[in-house]
């Protein structure tokens, strides 16, 4: 199964850290891809590469030119879409029968500046983190956390060149030689 992200509208001069932060909550919280349409920004597939390159898997950041139509082909191949925004269903009254379809690939999608009022057609479920002004990246790790039972936040990397040493005071690494 395939947990993918698209973030809607990126705007380099605005958005970078954003959407950076979006993908690295993607990897971290279980997600196998992550796109994003509106403005081309090779800094944050750099990003996103470089992370993959030093904390372990093949994660990766894409960018999308036409959002609806990567949409409508995600959905012609029986994958379902998941659009997260404040004016959706909660996500308590929906994870149940999200996780009942979780055979197919998803696509979570999360907005930017301005979502397009097809986002809200196209989308299986809107659903919602909660219905108050709040953060997309804070949205798209609570979503994908429960999604996932919170197990995806046990990944270990075997290709990881770093890895952190869990401790309670301080902070320890392991350098991996590869």
């Amino acid at each position: 199964m395939t947990l993918a992200v698209l973030r809607l509208s990126h705007r380099i001069i605005r958005d970078k850290r954003t959407t950076t932060h979006l993908a690295l909550a993607a990897r971290a919280f279980g997600a196998t891809d992550f796109y994003y349409s509106g403005e081309h920004d090779s800094s944050v597939e750099e990003s996103v590469a470089d992370v993959s390159k030093e904390w372990g898997g093949s994660f990766f950041a894409r960018f999308i030119e036409n959002p609806s139509s990567f949409i409508t082909k995600w959905k012609q191949k029986d994958g379902g879409v998941i659009h997260l925004t404040m004016f959706g269903i909660e996500l308590s009254e929906q994870i149940k029968s999200i996780k009942e379809e979780l055979k197919k690939d998803f696509l979570v999608v999360v907005g930017g500046a301005k979502v397009p009022g097809f986002m809200y057609q196209l989308a299986d479920y809107n659903t919602a983190i909660g219905h108050q002004p709040h953060s997309e990246v804070a949205a798209l790790a609570v979503f994908l956390d429960h999604i996932t039972d919170g197990k995806a936040r046990k990944i270990k990397h075997p290709d990881a060149k770093t890895e952190i040493i869990p401790t309670e005071h301080g902070k320890r690494t392991k350098n991996h030689q590869k």
